[in-house]
């Protein structure tokens, strides 16, 4: 087994998906408030709303705080001239292993709250699926891209 990658991506990553994760919240604490509202009319009786409220502090707690302090801490991520080696997951640690051979494109997206905080994902593409190294500083997640596009030239021209 090889050794864990070197490289974390950027801190303030945990920001990018703490805010995600509010925005989607933010969707289930309305329909609670909703169904609360309307609470008398359809019956529902006290203990189950106490419960709903008590799952749905739980739970923004977990996907708001818990989540993304865990999942920065296991993403990592190393380019080798012949290979892209990733590691991500929160209960299930995988570890990728890319060949250069068989990357096909890499590009770079950044969407608004990526913007805001100066972050890009990198993604690298092969014939199969696509791999992201996700929230890099937008500086670093360019020179990736070249990096890798680089090496992935490299390779072609060995074949």
């Amino acid at each position: 087994m090889k050794a864990q990658p070197r490289n974390r991506i950027a801190s303030s990553a945990k920001k990018v998906w703490r805010i995600n994760a509010s925005l989607y919240m933010l969707l289930v604490v309305i329909a609670a408030g909703v169904v609360t509202y309307f609470q008398d009319a359809w019956s529902i009786p006290d203990l189950v709303l106490y419960i709903g409220w008590g799952v749905i502090i739980a739970a923004l707690f977990f996907f708001i705080w818990l989540l993304p302090a865990v999942r920065w801490k296991r993403w990592r991520y190393e380019v080798f001239e012949q290979e892209i080696y990733i590691q991500s997951g929160i209960f299930i640690v995988t570890q990728t292993i890319i060949p250069m051979i068989r990357v096909q494109h890499v590009d770079t997206e950044q969407g608004p709250i990526l913007k805001k905080f100066g972050l890009a994902t990198v993604s690298v593409s092969t014939a199969a699926t696509t791999h992201q190294i996700p929230a890099l500083a937008l500086e670093e997640a360019l020179e990736l891209r070249d990096r890798i596009g680089v090496l992935a030239r490299v390779e072609e021209e060995d074949v």
